[in-house]
């Protein structure tokens, strides 16, 4: 064999190596995808950028958003949408794909690494604490991750959405009175989050770099975390490296 073609086949299966062990490490990390943009919704355009049925067919999906229209909150635990709207004054709560998402943000978690937070934390102190935890797991923290909390809250300020035909002028204060909202106290939920420093009116508000919503564990309540305190002990999972 000519020895520059025998030269050439050799880089060739070569890179086809490297490429393939750098995809099988790709294939690790765990990927935080989205659709819409708060800043989008903010601007008076609340109309639908995905359907949830092009996601139904996902392995272990987590996904967290609002509803077409601005017509409730999106909620996704392992593939299992607990989404809540506002109907004759009540919350209603559905296990359909059957609908579209003005925003949503969304990852395929497969295995997750638990550890207990205990002390009374606030909003702040536990955006930090599991900045530092994320870190200490070796998690890329200048990409956005996913992350869960689970147990008995000390408390929760929530609402679910149910913006009014065409108001096209929108604040975060009004998002959180159109619907219904509350505080839960000593209740055992479970909190689906998204925590990124670099998407901020993206999907994270300008305040935070966390955007949460919750179910309770009889699945009679769910939707959006506007703020709360563990008071507590409580599990916090990250994705598993």
């Amino acid at each position: 064999m000519n020895k520059s073609i025998f030269t050439y086949l050799f880089l060739l299966i070569g890179l086809f190596i490297i490429s393939c062990r750098g995809n099988k490490e790709d294939s690790k990390v765990v990927e935080v995808r989205y659709s819409g943009a708060l800043k989008t919704i903010m601007s008076g355009d609340i109309q639908s950028v995905i359907e949830l049925d092009s996601l139904s067919k996902l392995d272990n999906l987590y996904a967290l958003g609002a509803a077409e229209n601005l017509k409730g909150e999106i909620q996704i635990f392992n593939g299992q949408p607990s989404n809540s709207s506002v109907k004759n004054g009540s919350i209603v709560i559905s296990d359909s794909f059957d609908q579209g998402g003005s925003l949503l943000v969304y990852a395929c978690v497969k295995e997750w690494e638990e550890q207990r937070i205990d002390g009374n934390l606030n909003k702040k102190e536990l955006e930090a604490l599991i900045y530092e935890l994320a870190k200490e797991q070796a998690i890329n923290v200048e990409k956005p991750f996913s992350f869960l909390l689970e147990g008995a809250i000390g408390s929760l300020d929530w609402h679910v959405i149910d913006w009014e035909d065409g108001d096209t002028v929108h604040s975060h204060e009004k998002h959180k009175n159109s619907g219904l909202n509350g505080t839960l106290q000593n209740e055992e939920v479970q909190i689906i989050g998204f925590y990124s420093t670099k998407h901020k009116t993206i999907f994270t508000h300008h305040t935070t770099n966390m955007h949460m919503h919750f179910k309770t564990n009889d699945n009679k309540l769910a939707g959006h975390i506007d703020d709360l305190n563990t008071s507590s002990s409580i599990t916090l999972k990250l994705p598993k490296q």
